[in-house]
């Protein structure tokens, strides 16, 4: 079976990830619930007649997608995967309502035909005249996770040589709305919470894109080599051990083999006992989280790999994200494992080498 190799990462996030700037230098806001993207210079890679019709998840997505496919200097991917949690929301609800503004007559289809969670990858597409393999997953918070398994087996089957695999997701008005109704979002006079002992439940709410290139060759721009993607929709807390030893066991490893974990650990405190569980199977090694500067959406795990990569290639990893064990991360680092849940489910693992 062929390897998998990633060979261009980039993020857009509400830290100044596209830039790199992020994880060295972040940005504090503990005071908001909401978190917005930073966002690059669209003009640079779309035509300005084009980006006036695009939401910011589009925007988004294609901009992060050709960055990633020039780090890995790969001019048109022979695939896109892309997973996206709520799809391109702007869009569907500038449509509902000019359904109601209008008494459902004279509507323009721009902002219907834009509205579909594929849009993101179908935009991609047309940017980079890509006519292969166009699937987008919409799996709750392991959709990125399907779009980045699907890819891995399509390469091990020796289907593909390249694909570009990304994690989607953008706010909107009223879906921000009804997020705050049924208390997903953090209540603004709650705040701030400490991550490490959030006191109520809800999540600071964040938004990005993150895009990866991923080839069956190495070469002098990879990040590391992936090794496995395996997800679960339920299980208990005790289950959770076994879940993490029977996934390092497969690749013929142990605990005592990983270098460094990342842990996707939010701030919604009924989540806190499951990360805890897989926290606490990790005593002697770094524990690294990143939603605390991020945000948490359904395919922030996006950016945890993300920031895996960066680690593996850079060989260092800044204090920001080390405040839960604030253990000393050794060099050479070799394994890294990510594991990410949302609402006591869809638990998922990621597991990275070194090339």
């Amino acid at each position: 079976m062929s390897k998998t190799f990633i060979n261009g990462a980039s993020c857009i996030s509400v830290q100044p990830s596209f830039t790199e700037e992020f994880p060295s230098y972040s940005i504090e806001n503990k005071e908001n619930n909401i978190l917005y993207a930073i966002e690059p210079a669209y003009k640079e890679y779309i035509p300005p007649a084009s980006i006036r019709r695009m939401a910011k998840g589009v925007k988004m997505g294609i901009v992060a997608g050709i960055h990633a496919l020039k780090q890995a200097q790969i001019s048109s991917p022979e695939a896109i995967l892309v997973g996206t949690g709520m799809g391109c929301v702007q869009d569907s609800e500038k449509f509902l309502r000019g359904i109601l503004d209008n008494q459902e007559q004279h509507l323009t289809p721009t902002a219907f035909i834009q509205s579909t969670h594929n849009t993101v990858a179908g935009q991609i597409a047309l940017n980079m005249q890509c006519k292969g393999m166009n699937f987008t997953y919409v799996n709750g918070a392991v959709s990125f996770e399907s779009a980045l398994l699907e890819a891995k087996m399509q390469m091990e089957q020796n289907l593909l040589k390249n694909v570009l695999v990304g994690g989607v997701d953008e706010h909107s008005p009223h879906t921000l709305y009804l997020y705050e109704l049924a208390n997903i979002i953090k209540d603004k006079g709650s705040l701030p919470q400490s991550i490490l002992s959030p006191k109520t439940q809800g999540v600071r709410l964040g938004e990005g894109a993150t895009f990866f290139a991923l080839s069956n060759y190495c070469n002098e721009s990879t990040f590391a080599e992936l090794i496995e993607v395996s997800f679960l929709n339920r299980m208990d807390i005790n289950e959770i051990p076994t879940f993490i030893n029977h996934f390092l066991h497969q690749q013929g490893i142990t605990i005592n083999d990983i270098s460094m974990v990342i842990s996707g650990r939010n701030d919604n405190k009924d989540d806190i006992p499951y990360f805890k569980a897989f926290e606490n199977l990790f005593s002697s090694i770094p524990i690294l989280i990143y939603k605390h500067l991020t945000g948490e959406f359904l395919t922030a795990s996006a950016i945890g790999l993300w920031i895996a990569c960066n680690a593996l290639k850079k060989g260092t990893v800044p204090q920001s994200l080390n405040i839960l064990t604030q253990k000393e991360v050794n060099a050479p680092i070799q394994y890294i494992l990510l594991y990410n849940q949302y609402l006591g489910k869809e638990h998922s693992l990621i597991l990275l080498r070194k090339k």
